[in-house]
């Protein structure tokens, strides 16, 4: 993103400090999960009620950027995409899987 910012002529310092204010953001809102996951009980509960549907967005936003991809007549690149991304998915429940089943000690 950032090297976009600047190949679209926006000024440099403020891109730096949009990276910036994201990065200090980002670390405060990672921070605050941490110390809210390490209540006892209720914690972990807390963390899943606010996280969880921020990936049900993202997941409908994505559905949302492929019906618009598919009418414009990007439905090979979608299909492509979806491809990878179960492909990437299954390489990660076998690296699971394979990492339970096969000990390192």
């Amino acid at each position: 993103m950032i090297v976009v910012a600047v190949k679209l002529g926006i000024d440099k310092k403020v891109v730096v400090f949009a990276t910036v204010v994201l990065g200090l953001f980002t670390q405060v809102f990672s921070g605050l999960g941490a110390l809210i996951a390490m209540i006892p009980w209720i914690g972990p509960l807390i963390i899943k009620v606010l996280t969880i549907p921020f990936f049900w967005i993202l997941n409908a936003l994505g559905y949302f950027v492929s019906v618009v991809a598919i009418k414009k007549g990007y439905s090979r690149e979608v299909l492509n995409s979806r491809t990878l991304t179960i492909a990437v998915l299954i390489g990660i429940v076998i690296g699971y899987i394979l990492g339970h089943i096969i000990p390192l000690r």
